[in-house]
């Protein structure tokens, strides 16, 4: 694989289920159940890649609090969410390497351009599938 296939690999954002900063515990649930998401990434209002909520995150927030609602989770702004870790972005312009460092331990890899804004992500399964033609 080459420099520009990052590029080639790439799900563009349009095609990619997002969290954005504005949105609640609730909401984000429901986006990732109505996805079959395990992890999803949450940008700004501008599009610029915040971090990634994972189904943990989500479990450890209703954990902490047992006698939380569904009704309560709409309370919780998903920025307000603590998050285990956030899986790393890599620019547009990365090298594969970079990019093969990051899916080894994240199911997706986030690709922003130079503003730090989403462009859409790589998935583990797109690279898997990539090195197997080769």
């Amino acid at each position: 694989m080459e420099k520009s296939n990052v590029l080639f690999l790439l799900t563009p954002k349009t095609n990619v289920a997002c969290l954005t900063g504005n949105m609640n515990v609730r909401q984000a649930l429901e986006k990732m159940r109505a996805h079959g998401y395990t992890a999803i990434p949450m940008i700004s209002q501008e599009g610029e890649y915040i971090g990634t909520v994972s189904e943990g995150d989500l479990l450890w927030q209703i954990v902490r609090n047992e006698k939380i609602s569904m009704q309560d989770l709409e309370n919780v702004n998903i920025l307000d969410l603590p998050r285990s870790h956030d899986t790393p972005a890599v620019k547009v312009d990365a090298n594969i390497e970079e990019l093969v460092e990051q899916i080894v331990n994240h199911n997706f890899v986030p690709v922003v351009d130079d503003r730090n804004v989403l462009m859409g992500i790589v998935t583990r399964r797109k690279v898997m599938q990539e090195l197997l033609k080769k």
